[in-house]
């Protein structure tokens, strides 16, 4: 897998991430550069851990159905991608009462479910984990950063979806993933 598809992958996760932080930096009545580096670290850091767990999964199955790997790879990344969607049209119901610790680490894995689905497709794919963790991490950190920054100064961002354009990125890359499998038999 080159770099431009774990960078479109690690895009595609840190969309969920950016709105959560984009949101977290609305809420904040004072801007706090340690408060934002520690939410802009649990995001990524989930982000990177998740997708390192589900590829630890996922590779103790990946022999029994190696046949198949980029048809369940497809259909993780579109159902995910879907889901994405069709949330980005729901009402928006997140609101943050504090951002303590224990809020940041369940919005943290709350945000990173997804990424675990993707590790497990990395293993389907026998794709080495460790630079796309470091990739994923990385990228969900600074947009992450960002997004709080964005959220603090600028208010939220109403002509872009953020969640939408992460689904599109999910579903563009499994289709991708499928083709290339399936044009090259």
């Amino acid at each position: 897998m080159g770099y431009a598809t774990i960078i479109l992958i690690a895009l595609g996760l840190s969309m969920d991430s950016l709105a959560v932080c984009i949101s977290g930096g609305i809420f904040m009545k004072k801007f706090c550069i340690r408060k934002s580096l520690k939410m802009a670290f649990i995001m990524g850091g989930f982000q990177g851990g998740m997708t390192l767990l589900g590829w630890a999964l996922g590779i103790n199955f990946s022999k029994y159905i190696s046949d198949y790997d980029h048809w369940i790879a497809f259909l993780l990344l579109s159902y995910l991608g879907g889901k994405m969607i069709y949330e980005s049209f729901k009402a928006e119901s997140s609101s943050f009462s504090s951002l303590s610790d224990k809020t940041l680490l369940t919005l943290g894995v709350a945000t990173s479910i997804d990424a675990l689905a993707v590790g497990i497709s990395f293993a389907f794919l026998k794709t080495g984990i460790f630079l796309p963790v470091l990739i994923i991490a990385f990228i969900t950190f600074i947009l992450s950063l960002s997004g709080v920054c964005c959220g603090f100064h600028f208010g939220k961002i109403k002509w872009v979806n953020v969640e939408f354009i992460g689904g599109l990125i999910l579903m563009g890359i499994g289709l991708k993933i499928l083709l290339e499998h399936t044009l090259a038999c």
